[in-house]
């Protein structure tokens, strides 16, 4: 599994390919709602906590399903984000938190670790494909520099 980084460039923002649906057909969606689970209990303690509200944990958990809900649709599942939450407009919807492209980082080394225990359970190419997507999506919601 090969997760490199894109390096940010504040002039390009390179094109962006949904993840291949049979990522979710082989994780399922228990699979992609732990998959966030996971992601989100590292960020609850990374340094980029403060940027994920509320404050509280359960409240991370809470935050975790409803990108889960973002991730299912991403990947060819239900529209579960857009019925609860609206079309899903992620640029607008994190204007309001200043996010650099050091904090990219750390969202991405904390996504790295949440998939790690999918190696070797799912298609190498699937997962690859999976975080060719979130490397090239988180790209697109740094809106500070610094």
């Amino acid at each position: 599994m090969n997760y490199s980084i894109t390096a940010h460039n504040a002039n390009f923002i390179p094109p962006v390919q949904k993840p291949n649906p049979a990522f979710l057909k082989e994780i399922g969606e228990q699979g992609i709602r732990d998959l966030l689970r996971r992601l989100y209990i590292c960020l609850d303690t990374s340094p980029i906590r403060s940027i994920f509200p509320p404050e509280d944990t359960q409240g991370m958990m809470e935050a975790s399903q409803i990108s889960a809900d973002f991730f299912i649709q991403i990947c060819g599942g239900p529209d579960y984000f857009n019925q609860n939450r609206g079309m899903p407009q992620m640029r607008g919807r994190h204007a309001p938190f200043a996010i650099t492209a050091e904090a990219r980082l750390h969202w991405l080394t904390c996504f790295e670790e949440a998939l790690k225990p999918l190696e070797g359970n799912i298609s190498e190419d699937n997962l690859q494909s999976f975080w060719n997507y979130i490397n090239i999506f988180s790209i697109m919601m740094i809106n500070t520099q610094g």
